[in-house]
């Protein structure tokens, strides 16, 4: 990185931006893969193998929600793998929200085989926070467990997350963790590494120090109590994943992450449907931002601020990156002198190869983490080094973008489903005449 002589402060000024993209990045690295190593070492290091738990001192009854929307292509799978728990007391509750395809008459038929499964229609696509809070309210046990409709459960994962609720009454939610199935193109394989070395390590490290961002959307088992004590999901927040964790948290809940409690899940595999996803996280974020901004005039509840500092400064640091790139496109164009002459930040200089190294590094310990519950995670080891170049353009594009759409949204409009793209996976069940 150079840059032309700048009279004083702005020198500093443009100095100091510099360094916050570039290390920014390197600090929470650190700070993460410390944090995992912590949790590691405290939650996960003397525990049972994952596929062989210990017996609960007691084992309550399960609740297991599934809030479907034009799910007909994976509906009896999700359905299947949920009925195949290794656990003693639940049951499935499928709630068809308005499904415009067979998503409803597949239902019905799987209720007729299975007495475990009860499922509950919709007339109208009312989104999912309203789809959960309507299968909480007709759930029969206590612990509520909230998967997608193309989720699938591992055997195990109810055992695991429920021995949080038997050990601790102050125990609201416990996040399992997410694995990806849809490994076949270049976006899905990076993606692997994503939940791995990014979303897997930073719930660890944010454990470790605290408090959850978010639980997962994808898998999660309330307390039902506890949900109804805080007026149960927001329908009008993109991610409603995020509002029900900062709701439970704000009110004194305790939240927890359980690596052991696997889900295997599809992800977008086309650059669209992954502009979409992203765009729709980053709004939800924001949301949840504007919403939280108040308990830092709350000491009682300073547990969360450090949470509040990471949002804001991500938020800052999506904005600066932005601008350093516009500042290097306007060098490319404009006369010699008139904006600082600054190296590309996409081009892999010193900065950008320490960079890809701590990425690299990053990746690698999760990649050892996460391999005591998931197989072949070293053949994508390659790819997580376009994750800062590929994925930090499109995460920021949409962090830019998402924060103004939330400001300007409608007070109390409802989110509503709209159709994931699921990426090569989906397209196959579909050229096979799965109906959807």
């Amino acid at each position: 990185m150079t840059s032309l002589a700048l009279p004083g402060l702005l020198n500093t000024l443009w100095l100091g931006l510099q360094g916050f993209v570039y290390y920014y990045p390197l600090f929470m690295s650190c700070l993460w893969m410390m944090g995992a190593a912590l949790f590691y070492w405290r939650f996960e290091r003397r525990d049972p193998p994952f596929d062989a738990p210990v017996p609960l001192p007691g084992t309550p009854g399960v609740s297991v929600l599934i809030p479907c929307y034009n799910e007909a292509a994976h509906a009896e799978e999700t359905i299947g793998h949920a009925l195949a728990l290794d656990y003693p007391e639940f049951e499935v509750i499928a709630i068809n929200d308005g499904s415009r395809d067979h998503t409803g008459a597949i239902l019905d038929a799987l209720a007729a085989r299975h007495p475990r499964l009860r499922v509950l229609h919709l007339a109208q696509n009312q989104g999912k926070a309203m789809g959960l809070q309507a299968g909480a309210l007709l759930a029969k046990h206590e612990i509520l467990i909230g998967i997608d409709g193309d989720a699938l459960l591992d055997p195990h994962c109810a055992h695991w997350m429920v021995r949080h609720f038997v050990e601790d009454p102050d125990v609201a939610a416990v996040t399992g963790n997410p694995r990806i199935r849809n490994r076949s193109t270049l976006l899905g394989r990076v993606q692997v590494g994503e939940f791995s070395s990014i979303v897997g390590m930073i719930k660890r490290a944010q454990r470790t120090f605290g408090r959850l961002f978010t639980v997962s959307g994808v898998i999660t088992a309330f307390r039902k109590s506890a949900v109804h004590q805080v007026g149960y999901w927001s329908p009008d927040m993109l991610t409603e994943d995020i509002d029900i964790t900062w709701k439970l948290q704000r009110d004194g809940w305790d939240v927890r992450f359980e690596p052991r409690a696997l889900v295997w899940i599809l992800m977008p595999e086309t650059l669209r449907g992954l502009w979409k996803q992203r765009l729709r996280w980053a709004t939800g974020g924001a949301q949840v931002l504007g919403r939280n901004l108040g308990v830092i005039a709350h000491p009682s509840q300073n547990h969360l601020w450090p949470l509040l500092v990471e949002m804001v400064l991500s938020l800052v640091w999506s904005y600066a990156l932005l601008s350093m790139l516009a500042i290097w496109l306007l060098g490319l164009i404009l006369p010699a002198g008139t904006v600082p002459l600054i190296g590309s930040p996409l081009i892999p200089q010193w900065s950008g190869v320490l960079l890809g190294t701590t990425c690299l590094l990053q990746f690698g310990f999760s990649r050892w983490l996460d391999g005591h519950y998931d197989t072949g995670l070293g053949r994508n080891y390659y790819w997580m080094i376009w994750y800062p170049a590929v994925f930090w353009l499109i995460n920021t594009a949409a962090t830019a973008v998402g924060f103004p759409r939330a400001l300007l949204r409608s007070e109390g409009k409802r989110a509503r489903w709209v159709s994931p793209d699921r990426g090569a996976h989906l397209r196959k069940r579909r050229s096979k005449g799965v109906q959807s």
